[in-house]
């Protein structure tokens, strides 16, 4: 017999506009079909809106685990926005009072932490930089994959690209507010030089400490923030040389401060977690 609950509980959150719905499995029963609940929850027409649903569950690796769900109902490994988010959760939902615990993701264990001021840091670990391991066909060996020319629908594209537990290309742009975020950035997850999709982020460098940035999500669309994305810029203009070891990183939704002293240290993101509101919704009005 099935245990697929009437209504569900829930919270919404955002990390710098990025916003979620998170699901509290250790406490509740979860629907049968969550990819399905998780298209119709995110709709921002009929259901609750969100970029994406965060589902808590235990972990027999790490204190905690984090599912995450695209708002078209695929699965992925990382968000850091959503990381922060998550850990925020755990805290005032009384699940752990710790300062800083393990969070098991399709990307590995994640390391987050109270900062004060309701600010949370993020050890996003190393970022991969081998393209085969991005994955992404551009480039061999061990990368780093920088300044590579690709054809998008006939548009000639120099992006760089790098995973943070999740695939990435950036795209410098002299205006973010200009650049063709919702077509080229659609076109680019797409490409069939990222097997697995891949996220976009357009950029603005505006000088050696400050970063403009815009995101495409793979399976959302465009994003008011994106964690491991802003953590990916911070990688790639290092590399480049064209920023400092420490940048922030600003985003529609908000600020991110990424921090990454040198080629062989974790990166770690620091930035704020809000709730929204909470309440139960019944499954047959989502």
């Amino acid at each position: 017999m099935s245990n697929q609950p009437k209504e569900i509980r829930f919270t919404k959150m955002h990390g710098a506009g990025n916003d979620y719905v998170v699901l509290d499995a250790i406490r509740d029963p979860m629907p049968d079909d969550l990819a399905s609940f998780s298209r119709r929850v995110a709709h921002r027409n009929f259901g609750i809106g969100a970029d994406q649903v965060l589902v808590v569950r235990n972990s027999q690796d790490a204190d905690f685990r984090m599912d995450i769900y695209n708002a078209d109902g695929s699965q992925v490994e990382m968000c850091g926005n959503g990381l922060r988010a998550f850990y925020k959760f755990l805290r005032d939902e009384g699940h752990t009072t710790q300062d800083a615990i393990t969070v098991e993701t399709l990307a590995g264990i994640q390391k987050p932490s109270a900062a004060g001021n309701n600010l949370f840091h993020v050890d996003m670990g190393l970022p991969v930089l081998e393209p085969a391991k991005i994955p992404t066909t551009l480039g061999s060996g061990d990368g780093p994959v920088l300044d590579v020319e690709i054809d998008v629908d006939g548009t000639k594209v120099t992006l760089c690209s790098v995973s943070m537990g999740n695939p990435h290309a950036v795209v410098v742009v002299d205006d973010v507010e200009t650049a063709p975020v919702h077509t080229l950035g659609s076109a680019i997850e797409l490409h069939p030089a990222f097997p697995n999709k891949v996220n976009v982020e357009f950029i603005q460098v505006i000088d050696r400490t400050r970063i403009k940035q815009r995101t495409w999500e793979r399976g959302t669309g465009e994003t008011l923030a994106c964690g491991s994305g802003a953590c990916a810029v911070g990688v790639t203009s290092m590399l480049r040389g064209v920023v400092d070891r420490k940048v922030t990183i600003e985003l529609r939704g908000g600020e991110l401060t990424i921090e990454w002293p040198d080629n062989t240290s974790s990166v770690l993101m620091t930035g704020p977690a809000t709730t929204v509101f909470a309440g139960t919704i019944p499954l047959e009005e989502v």
